[in-house]
């Protein structure tokens, strides 16, 4: 079982998103704890303060180490993993993607630092962290957000958590290329029809019209992820020929 642990000062803000759908059913099926603390309450003194105007002077304020440091010593002490990954939410950190959700997947325990105001005290950077991530080049006001977001892109890959086993694999970015597009019944809706071949019952060719427009989807929309993909001989032959098309 996976153990995750948020440390937030608005730990509200968690409720709806842990105790709803996959992430409730996961942890109801005993795949996953979550345990989100309020970080003020290691604070010291009689205010629980847990940011400071920082050194040198400059806007905003800045989160002290202490609380912090005291609240991931007590989650690492209940960790099941000798060594747990301590998360900052960061505008600086790593860019998120699919290989780091199924990375952190194959962990046992993951700890989320979730910041607020101008930013953290360095030392919590320098001592603490493993990893620092960003879920995108914008601002947020907190990395509550963020933890909710990385949060679900884990946790729906673990081991029988949804239940069609093949549905992580197929997702878009698993494979390296956007997923192809999906219909259900009826096969004609307001004079749109489903495309025949999906309604042939050939798997061979199912599987290889699902594969040309999952290819086509990744040339049209996010052709940087063709980069560095394997491209076999037949998927660079699909590629020239909507090349030319597109050209002609």
């Amino acid at each position: 079982m996976m153990k995750i642990d948020i440390l937030s000062l608005f730990p509200e803000m968690f409720e709806g998103v842990l105790h709803s759908s996959i992430l409730k059913k996961a942890a109801e099926k005993g795949k996953v704890e979550y345990n989100v603390v309020n970080f003020r309450e290691y604070a010291e003194g009689k205010h629980k303060t847990v940011d400071d105007y920082p050194y040198g002077g400059g806007a905003g304020m800045v989160l002290k180490p202490q609380p912090v440091f005291d609240a991931i010593e007590q989650a690492k002490a209940s960790s099941p993993s000798p060594a747990p990954r301590v998360i900052l939410m960061c505008p600086q950190g790593e860019r998120y993607s699919q290989k780091k959700a199924e990375e952190l997947a194959a962990e046992q325990h993951l700890i989320f630092i979730c910041g607020h105001y101008e930013g953290y005290d360095e030392r919590i950077r320098e001592q603490l962290v493993t990893d620092e991530i960003s879920i995108g080049d914008f601002v947020l006001t907190g990395g509550e957000l963020a933890a909710m977001v990385i949060t679900d892109s884990v946790v729906r890959l673990l081991p029988d958590v949804l239940g069609n086993e093949e549905s992580p694999v197929l997702d878009s970015f698993s494979s390296g290329l956007l997923e192809h597009p999906h219909y259900t019944r009826p096969a004609e809706f307001r004079g749109l029809k489903v495309p025949e071949v999906l309604l042939s019952g050939n798997h061979r060719l199912i599987e290889e019209w699902r594969e040309q427009e999952s290819l086509r989807r990744t040339w049209e929309r996010r052709p940087d992820l063709l980069e560095d993909y394997p491209l076999s001989n037949q998927q660079k032959k699909w590629l020239t020929e909507w090349e030319k098309e597109r050209d002609s």
